[in-house]
């Protein structure tokens, strides 16, 4: 190192200090630099700082002075909120001031054609109402409105009213008939919608309603409704009841000629024709009948409208008031045809009875549709109909009892008897009254078994009510026989006696079997056809010994034992002259009354002529033969004034009253 360092020339070692030293000179001037400057930087320091100290006293002075301002604004600007609000408040105390005039024109002229603008209206006197209420009691502004608020809810509830009464009109007839009618054919069956009021007109009316309710503390109108309501009932009921008597006498035609389905003629089945009854009676009943069927509709239609317009906790009360005239109508009517019915049995009438079997049996189909539309009603109300069916009930039975006795102790009046031996009217009117009785035999069934004593009568059944019909049924026929046996004394001719039991006889049975009366009867008794039978049988074979007095001439008695050829004493000739005269007289007497005898059955005269037509003819035969070589007189076309085929043709004309 030493070697090397002594080897390098002197001037690079100059150069070297000269350069260290221009380096130094450089440093020396950077540091002065930056003494320089780090003075002016305190210098500014020390300008900032004293900028600073001043701007922050001159700020809190600003602060000192600002704050109050705002404080002050603050206040000011509450106070402008605090009088928007009180001038805001004084024009709203104001106007309820001004509502009573504001609101004179419209609650004057009322709510008609405008019900919305007349509610905001009334709304507008309420609120009135409640501030000087809370606020100003003692005020005569509070007269005023409430005054005004009267006014306007009286208006209310005559608007109400007078909607009703204007657009609440009886349901038209054919409607009702319409509504009331099954169509058995149809599958599905169409209800027709009873429309009571007009859509528009009825909204109006549950708005005024519900008012009433919340605003008004008003509950007349409800008597209003029901009231109206029950009017307009009532009047479709009559209607329909005025309608039906004009149109059933004169075509039948009931209902509507566009409804083109196939309908029944009545809810029911129509009543059967009574012994000398005038047909009004009939559509009395019908009429009657389609009252009952059209009350139940038209109830269950006024109670869906009620419903939509009454609160629902006075619906029950208001419908029980709103059917009761038409309920209270329908029970008169019914109380009357128990009573005409009554009267009828005191007259010995008892055809006219039959009035209540149509009658009671719809009743009692339609009783629990009637219990469901009256549900919730007063009890007193429910049991109107119970009340009538019973009384119902209670006559019917009485007049099938009285009417069996008076089957038995029909007197027996010669100049009641039929000259010809025929049908007694007291027979074909009994019949009758049973056929009839087979149209409503479950009716007449159970109207006998509610006359039972028995505890268990309420668990009587169907087949229990057709045996007491049965037993009733053989009761009176029964008792018909009797009257019969005994009425038939009074012909003094046993022939004639004989022909009346069997055409009565005959005519029981017939009648039995057509009507298919026989089947209830042989409920209880079995052997009822065969009885008869026998009955006939007997009467036909009493008849036939009429006919002894005319055949006894032509039998062996008394006739002379002769020889061919022998002449015959005057004495035997007188026998057999007697004989033929016997018969002739015989013969022509009795075709001569019998002749003018019925036997209405032409199958039974037939059977019965040509029976004595035999026996007459084959023993009048037998006697010619023992008669043909026979010389009794000079004269015989004196004694043999008939051929056997002429005495044919006379039986053969007996009971034809036309010859």
């Amino acid at each position: 190192m030493g070697i090397t360092s002594r080897m390098i020339p002197t001037e690079d070692a100059s150069a070297r200090k000269r350069e260290i030293e221009e380096k130094l000179k450089q440093e020396q001037e950077t540091l002065s630099f930056i003494r320089e400057n780090l003075e002016k930087s305190d210098q500014l320091t020390k300008g900032m700082v004293s900028i600073l100290s001043s701007f922050e006293s001159r700020l809190m002075q600003l602060e000192n002075s600002i704050i109050p301002v705002h404080k002050q604004t603050e206040n000011l600007q509450r106070l402008q909120e605090n009088v928007d609000k009180t001038l805001s408040c004084m024009d709203h105390v104001i106007s309820y001031y001004h509502v009573a005039k504001d609101t004179d024109r419209i609650i004057r002229e009322g709510p008609t054609g405008r019900l919305d603008e007349y509610l905001a209206c009334i709304a507008k006197i309420q609120k009135a109402v409640e501030y000087f209420q809370d606020n100003n009691p003692d005020s005569p502004e509070l007269n005023t409105v409430k005054a005004r608020f009267e006014k306007g809810k009286e208006l209310l509830e005559a608007e109400f009213r007078s909607l009703l009464t204007r657009y609440s009109k009886p349901v038209p007839p054919i409607l009702i008939l319409d509504a009331i009618s099954m169509d058995e054919e149809l599958e599905i069956q169409e209800d027709v919608v009873l429309e009571h009021l007009p859509e528009a007109v009825l909204q109006d009316i549950i708005c005024i309603a519900g008012w009433l309710v919340e605003y008004g503390r008003n509950q007349d109108f409800m008597n209003v409704y029901f009231q109206i309501r029950s009017n307009q009932l009532d009047r479709s009921i009559k209607g329909l009841k005025d309608h039906f008597r004009k149109n059933s006498a004169n075509s039948g035609i009931l209902y509507s000629p566009a409804v083109q389905t196939k309908r029944k003629d009545t809810p029911t089945k129509k009543a059967p024709k009574r012994p000398g009854k005038d047909d009004v009676l009939d559509i009395e009943i019908d009429s009657y009948i389609h009252c009952i069927s059209a009350f139940v509709k038209l109830a269950q239609s006024e109670y869906a409208l009620l419903a939509e317009i009454i609160p629902e906790h006075h619906q029950k009360k208001t419908f029980d008031s709103l059917i009761q005239e038409a309920l209270d109508n329908l029970m008169l009517e019914g109380d009357n045809i128990v009573s005409a019915a009554r009267r009828a049995i005191m007259r010995h009438d008892y055809s006219a009875v039959l009035t209540i079997f149509p009658i009671l049996r719809h009743l009692k189909m339609n009783k629990a549709e009637f219990d469901s539309t009256l549900q919730g009603t007063a009890a007193s109300t429910k049991n109107k109909l119970p009340t009538l069916i019973t009384s119902m009930e209670t006559i019917g039975a009485k007049a099938l009892e009285e009417f069996a006795d008076s089957i038995k102790n029909d007197p027996d009046k010669e100049y009641n008897m039929p000259k010809d031996g025929t049908v007694h009217e007291l027979t074909s009117n009994a019949i009758l009254f049973l056929q009839q009785l087979l149209d409503f035999h479950e009716t007449a069934g159970a109207m006998l078994a509610s006359q039972e004593t028995s505890s268990s009568a309420i668990s009587y059944t169907s087949e229990f009510n057709k045996r007491l019909l049965s037993t009733y049924i053989c009761k009176v026929l029964g008792n018909l026989q009797l009257n019969l046996l005994s009425k038939s004394k009074v012909y003094e001719d046993s022939a004639l006696s004989a022909i009346f039991l069997h055409n009565n006889y005959n005519y029981t049975l017939k009648s039995l079997e057509k009507s298919e009366l026989i089947q209830l009867v042989t409920v209880t008794q079995k052997k009822a056809e065969c009885s008869y039978r026998e009955l006939i049988e007997q009467q036909i074979q009493m008849y036939q010994r009429s006919w002894l007095k005319v055949t006894e001439h032509l039998t062996d008695r008394n006739m002379p034992v002769f020889q061919p050829g022998s002449k015959l004493k005057d004495k035997e000739r007188q026998v057999i002259k007697d004989k033929f005269k016997g018969f002739n007289d015989g013969l022509e007497e009795l075709c001569k009354i019998q002749k003018g005898w019925a036997i209405p059955d032409k199958e039974q005269r037939d059977f019965i002529r040509q029976a004595q037509r035999r026996v007459v003819s084959d023993t009048y035969r037998a006697f010619l033969h023992r008669c043909a070589n026979i010389s009794f007189t000079k004269n015989p076309e004196k004694y043999h004034k008939y051929r056997p085929e002429e005495v044919e043709e006379m039986i053969g004309r007996l009971f034809d009253t036309s010859a």
